[in-house]
């Protein structure tokens, strides 16, 4: 925080003074420190800013902002001023930044771009924006296989200035068609007459534009890569993932995962409204209610038994949390492993057999804790052995339940993190409380 606080001061100077901001205080920082620190600034503050800026600098930074600091320039500047920060810039974050935008401005803006780089940007706007067409880049190097290294060396000096990457050259066959892929570092290291045909690796790990964002980085980490093709239905190459943008995905799935779990819209953050925070919330907040309800229901039927033993109100709310946390464990694998593509409703068997063991276990462990305990709070040994007893059961069902729910919300097409943690934590409750109470009914006569 001492560096951003720093910038904030620097930026201060500079609005203070009115003068340009030196070349070499941008050099100094980097872009996202000083877009981070914009966005402490009010949006006054920041108009002034970057008038004071180059434009290149203002790309610079602008394309490492945060939605809202985006937002914020976009809405100080003219429609000439932003095609001409859109200049300095990547098709496809002009494409995010466009996404953001009401139609009317995004189609203002699209009829002031040239028309071969608005063209780059409409179809690229086309695609789903959480698919592999949606976040890829149409700068690649893209070579025919016949080319030598010299005349493939002539050619990425003339396109490199253009493109994203230029340690990964993509090579297609007469037909346009994608056949494999060279690194620069082959292409330097060998013969002046080699043809790219006899060096590149035809075995291609790529995607079509319409696979989810999601799977695309489960193949990007799977195989170890820095960059993924993504290709047209013919196998011609239409853009590349690289894995910047991979990493931004998965900062986001991650994100969007573990707001679902806590019934919270992905798109709330801590500057959003009190009436959106509300109207995000409150929907899960009366399905939790209404769960918890037959919870409430299940104690409700065992009232005789509480009555004859208040020892039992006491020690009834352990058994249904640690089911809960027990199950919340398997539920956070098996999510996770779901998000990985490593586990399905079919072949996993053997883990529910092991979630099952490690809910028995941990049960006996806890529960024999749980019940040395008691014994030694009430002097009663059949309390002790009821939760000892009640812990087992439910913490093998939780664990049971952790690894079932999730496969089974996907196998319906909902998705594991949006429901499962409120159907897991009603199954624990209501089962805790079942299985404790039943239990203390069956034992009524040890424990009065």
């Amino acid at each position: 925080m001492e560096k951003i606080d720093n910038i904030k001061n620097e930026i201060n100077y500079y609005l203070n003074k009115e003068e340009n901001v030196k070349e070499e205080w941008i050099e100094e920082n980097h872009p996202i420190d000083i877009a981070e620190a914009l966005s402490e600034l009010d949006a006054s503050e920041i108009n002034d800013f970057t008038k004071l800026l180059e434009t290149e600098d203002l790309a610079d930074i602008f394309e490492e902002s945060e939605k809202d600091l985006q937002i914020d320039i976009l809405k100080c500047k003219s429609s000439e001023e932003i095609i001409e920060i859109f200049s300095h810039m990547a098709a496809d974050d002009i494409t995010d930044i466009l996404g953001l935008l009401p139609i009317q401005k995004r189609k203002e803006l699209l009829r002031h771009m040239k028309q071969d780089d608005a063209l780059v940007v409409k179809n690229l706007l086309g695609y789903d924006r959480e698919s592999a067409g949606g976040i890829m880049t149409t700068e690649y190097l893209l070579l025919s296989k016949n080319l030598t290294t010299t005349e493939a060396l002539n050619k990425i000096k003339k396109i490199a200035p253009d493109t994203e990457i230029i340690d990964t050259i993509f090579v297609a066959d007469s037909n346009k068609k994608l056949v494999g892929s060279v690194d620069l570092r082959d292409i330097l290291s060998s013969d002046d007459e080699k043809k790219l045909e006899e060096l590149m690796d035809d075995n291609i790990i790529k995607v079509s534009a319409d696979v989810d964002q999601e799977i695309v980085a489960q193949q990007v980490a799977k195989y170890d890569l820095t960059v993924i093709p993504v290709i047209n239905k013919s196998g011609i190459l239409i853009g590349i993932i690289t894995v910047d943008d991979i990493i931004d995905v998965i900062e986001a799935e991650n994100t969007e995962d573990l707001y679902k779990m806590h019934g919270v819209d992905e798109e709330e953050s801590s500057d959003t409204t009190l009436l959106q925070s509300i109207k995000s919330r409150m929907p899960w907040m009366f399905i939790n209610l209404a769960t918890a309800f037959l919870a409430t229901f299940t104690v409700a039927m065992f009232e005789d038994v509480i009555a004859q033993v208040a020892a039992l109100a006491a020690a009834m709310p352990i058994v249904a949390g640690m089911g809960g946390n027990a199950g919340t464990q398997t539920l956070s694998i098996v999510i996770r492993g779901i998000a990985l593509g490593e586990i399905d409703f079919k072949d996993n068997w053997t883990l529910l057999f092991k979630e099952a063991m490690v809910g028995v276990i941990n049960g006996a462990a806890t529960g024999l804790v749980t019940g040395l305990i008691l014994y030694l709070m009430y002097g009663n040994y059949y309390l002790g052995l009821i939760i000892f007893l009640a812990m087992i059961l439910n913490l093998l069902v939780a664990g049971m339940f952790g690894f079932l729910i999730p496969l089974f919300l996907q196998s319906l097409g909902i998705d594991p993190a949006l429901a499962s943690a409120i159907f897991l934590t009603t199954v624990t409750d209501v089962f805790g409380f079942f299985v404790f109470l039943g239990l203390a009914r069956g034992f009524i006569v040890y424990l009065i």
